[in-house]
């Protein structure tokens, strides 16, 4: 065991694996985006999740431009995101590449007919108000419509892992 703390390490952002790691330092919570697609309710995993403004009501997050749902997610007119509550951790293989997103998931419909599932800490359902140029990501912003809430853990990301918030 080395004496003495461990010195930090600098290096370029041109090395995408380190950049990715040192994103990783930086703990988030995990959400799933969901809207209507165009053959049924549609779902994102994102850790990318972020309030913009209160007047007006804004938020953002970004999906992959490489992700085969990013179309359907960048043009949606409407979006609703669910901040996972740390039970839910199953839902992350489920919407995942190849998951089986809502298939026997049951959900309830809202007003501007986004899959609403029940459970998770917070719901923003949102209409689209900007799409922004994030590089190999867009930047999504929505209106807030309306905020469903309900006590417990949230669910975590950070350094590659999924977790519990330990306060």
């Amino acid at each position: 065991m080395p004496d003495g703390p461990l010195s930090p390490e600098t290096f370029a952002p041109t090395d995408p694996r380190a950049l990715r790691e040192a994103f990783g330092r930086f703990a988030t919570g995990v959400c799933l985006v969901t809207t209507a697609g165009p053959e049924g309710p549609v779902g994102f995993v994102a850790n990318s999740f972020s309030s913009v403004s209160l007047d007006p009501p804004l938020v953002l997050w970004s999906p992959a431009r490489a992700s085969s749902r990013f179309q359907i997610f960048a043009g949606a007119a409407h979006f609703a995101i669910h901040v996972l509550e740390s039970g839910q951790r199953e839902w992350l293989a489920r919407f995942a590449r190849g998951g089986s997103g809502f298939s026997g998931l049951d959900h309830s419909v809202t007003t501007e007919g986004l899959p609403a599932l029940d459970g998770a800490l917070a719901r923003f359902d949102c209409a689209a108000h900007a799409v922004h140029d994030g590089g190999d990501h867009a930047i999504v912003i929505g209106r807030v419509l309306r905020v469903t809430v309900q006590p417990g853990q949230p669910l975590v990301f950070a350094q590659g892992r999924y977790g519990g918030f330990a306060g």
